[in-house]
């Protein structure tokens, strides 16, 4: 079978990223608009912004700061909800591990739910690419999302004032997780991971803010892992 370049997988990662466009443009819109009202500045919004790349801890943080949580729950409910992409770094080691150290880097960099699901579905459907296609395609893919989502923000930051509230941007933000998070419940640990983790959300929803958060994804990580192990033990 004929080896895919890196300038192909590049391309078809841009094909691939062409799908999130509508959510991640009012996505990062909404951001700005709200970063806007809650008293930042546009370099405090773009610096922000451009240093996390993670729109739901970044919304989850500034929430905590609007609702004057103290810094250290506010950092810890960022990092609860970014707790993720360690677990989506591990994933990928066996993929693009043995890229160059400044490739890994920026793949780290740019890493979030959408690069991460596009990219682990083609490499465990494609064993035969090579590690520069395969980091080729994850950059395809997450090189305009990233730029949309800054730009977006920017937009959002500068128009936020003068955009009405009935254009009802908000719609973006659950549309995005269902969008990602729907096609990656394929076995009964993600599903049961899921389930709790909303249950949990929703039953300690009266907790301060984040503390809840916190708690239901701690539940939802070790219930979806105890339900793989006992699931590996069926099995065998």
């Amino acid at each position: 079978m004929t080896q895919i370049t890196p300038p192909k997988a590049f391309r078809q990662g841009l094909r691939r990223s062409l799908p999130f466009v509508v959510i991640v443009v009012p996505f990062g819109t909404l951001f700005g608009v709200v970063a806007s009202e809650a008293g930042f500045d546009l370099v405090q919004t773009m610096g922000f912004t451009a240093l996390v790349i993670a729109g739901a801890a970044q919304f989850a943080s500034l929430q905590m700061m609007q609702d004057h949580a103290p810094i250290l729950m506010v950092l810890l409910a960022g990092l609860a909800v970014n707790m993720r992409m360690a677990m989506y770094s591990a994933s990928l080691v066996p993929y693009l591990g043995k890229a160059p150290f400044w490739q890994r880097a920026l793949a780290a960099y740019v890493l979030f739910d959408q690069s991460y699901a596009v990219s682990l579905e083609r490499f465990e459907h494609e064993h035969e690419m090579t590690i520069p296609a395969r980091m080729s395609f994850f950059m395809g893919v997450a090189v305009p999302i990233s730029i949309l989502w800054c730009g977006a923000t920017a937009f959002g930051a500068l128009v936020g004032s003068v955009i009405p509230s009935s254009m009802g941007l908000d719609f973006a933000l659950p549309i995005t997780f269902i969008a990602l998070i729907g096609p990656m419940l394929k076995s009964l640990p993600h599903v049961t991971a899921a389930v709790v983790s909303v249950a949990g959300a929703l039953a300690l929803g009266w907790m301060p803010s984040g503390v809840g958060l916190l708690i239901a994804a701690g539940l939802a990580m070790l219930t979806g892992a105890l339900v793989e192990q006992w699931s590996s033990k069926w099995a065998h």
